[in-house]
């Protein structure tokens, strides 16, 4: 019983580490260090970082928080399928919103192309969620291993040990989405795939 309490808290504790929320975070991340955009000054490098994180991560976590108190609902009833639309449309109208100021503000168009590979993959996620439960977190994992392949291709370097890490944490992330019964083995394979061709497709071509 205490193995299974243990394992049950490793799994939300990963679940939580490894938030939807963090794929533009990560995938920028990744950009300022990898391609030529490692010679911008650091001080502008932190504002972009900064503003994603206040309109991808710290706003609709807020938002999300505050909608799931009003109702009165736990986290695992927030999981259920009929109940994550509102969610999705708080975190994609955020999304939105961050394109539009960074749009506004002249930022780079393959910066402001992680944003939107991300939000791509939200709004794929929310029209799939209407029929079917499909896992955000892998999603998120996917789409940085599509952002990933996309980077390879578009600036020519080997992903291959970067994609290999991704396959790991998306096994684990994964696994511990079914020990928490949020998901069937499916949903997190799917939820995985959307995410890498959605994030590949929009960095490639829109």
């Amino acid at each position: 019983m205490r193995q299974r309490q243990q394992l049950i808290l490793a799994a939300r504790v990963i679940s939580m580490l490894f938030t939807p929320f963090y794929l533009p975070i990560i995938g920028l991340v990744a950009l300022f260090t990898f391609s030529y955009m490692n010679i911008f000054p650091l001080a502008y490098k932190l504002q972009v970082l900064i503003m994603v994180y206040l309109f991808t991560i710290l706003m609709p976590s807020l938002m999300i928080h505050f909608y799931r108190r009003y109702q009165g609902w736990t986290l695992i009833e927030l999981g259920q399928r009929e109940r994550r639309m509102v969610p999705y449309i708080l975190s994609i109208v955020c999304y939105f919103t961050c394109i539009y100021v960074m749009t506004h503000l002249h930022i780079p168009h393959f910066v402001i192309s992680i944003v939107i590979a991300a939000l791509m993959v939200q709004i794929i996620c929310a029209i799939i969620n209407v029929w079917w439960k499909i896992s955000t977190h892998t999603a998120a994992i996917g789409g940085v291993g599509g952002a990933l392949f996309a980077f390879g291709e578009y600036l020519g370097f080997n992903p291959v040990w970067w994609m290999c890490i991704i396959f790991i944490i998306a096994g684990i992330l994964g696994t511990c989405r079914m020990v928490l019964r949020q998901h069937s083995l499916s949903q997190v394979v799917g939820g995985f795939w959307v995410g890498f061709v959605c994030a590949a497709f929009s960095i490639l071509f829109i």
